[in-house]
């Protein structure tokens, strides 16, 4: 079950190289929320300052698991 949700998630996420600043996640998930990768940069940054082990952790993971485009 949890397999069949990830799969769903990476169908719909990838990397987007083409304006990658670092690895491509926050452009990749701003493409799939229609919006400016520099709204979903600003969040990360802001949620970095905050819980920094979280969001590099999670960020990382992401890298690791979406696919490039």
């Amino acid at each position: 079950m949890p397999s069949e949700h990830l799969s769903r998630i990476k169908t719909h996420l990838r990397l987007e190289k083409d304006q990658a600043w670092i690895f491509g996640v926050c452009a990749g998930v701003a493409k799939h929320l229609n919006t400016d990768p520099a709204f979903v940069r600003v969040g990360t940054v802001i949620a970095g300052l905050f819980f920094p082990k979280i969001t590099i952790a999670v960020y990382l993971v992401a890298w690791l698991l979406l696919d490039e485009r």
